[in-house]
């Protein structure tokens, strides 16, 4: 069940684009950008464009059949969020709400990192996300080797600090602000976010 689903999703990916309304991808294309969809920390601008400052806000929009969940790729390893952080799983009938933001293509190298490709922490990942102006291919990020653990409460601030930023749906903001956190009160990369905001 499994390959016949992956084959499905590969056929997905080939027939769906020929029917998007292509607008605003192709004219990202043509000027050396990428759509990039975030749906946690990266959801904050100030965030995303720490490391990131081509960022530019598209739309946001719904991600069908997938499910967010909050964790990291070994067990016990220490980040600089201390505590789990944002992936997606599949998951039919399940939804997520994220940003579409738009790159240059010279940050892809530097978003990867932010995503720890290199070492195996998130491998990129093509998906169709759905918007008021119909569907878009986005590169996004999915945590390998994911094993649960609950984000810190400055992560969750972050993630929902975007939300309200970009105007995801209420009922979206209040899951997001109903998530338990672990008990982490030290610094963090939100103390960077918040000096850019100032």
């Amino acid at each position: 069940e499994t390959y016949l689903l992956y084959f499905i999703l590969f056929l997905v990916q080939l027939v769906v684009p020929v029917i998007i309304p292509r607008g605003k991808m192709s004219a990202a294309a043509a000027t050396g950008r990428f759509m990039y969809f975030a749906f946690g920390s990266n959801l904050l601008r100030e965030r995303l464009q720490l490391a990131n400052p081509s960022a530019t806000f598209c739309t946001t929009g719904r991600l069908k059949d997938y499910v967010l969940n909050f964790g990291l790729w070994e067990r016990h390893v220490d980040n600089a969020w201390h505590g789990g952080v944002a992936t997606i799983e599949f998951c039919p009938g399940a939804e997520v709400w994220g940003v579409i933001w738009t790159l240059s293509n010279e940050n892809l190298t530097s978003l990867d990192n932010q995503e720890g490709v290199s070492q195996g922490k998130y491998s990129p990942l093509e998906v169709l996300v759905e918007t008021d102006e119909g569907l878009m291919l986005c590169r996004t990020y999915q945590m390998n080797n994911f094993h649960a653990c609950p984000p810190s409460p400055q992560y969750k601030q972050v993630v929902c600090l975007g939300a309200e930023q970009n105007g995801l749906p209420d009922e979206y903001l209040k899951r997001l602000e109903a998530i338990e956190t672990n008990t982490y009160s030290g610094p963090s990369i939100l103390d960077q976010i918040k000096s850019v905001m100032k």
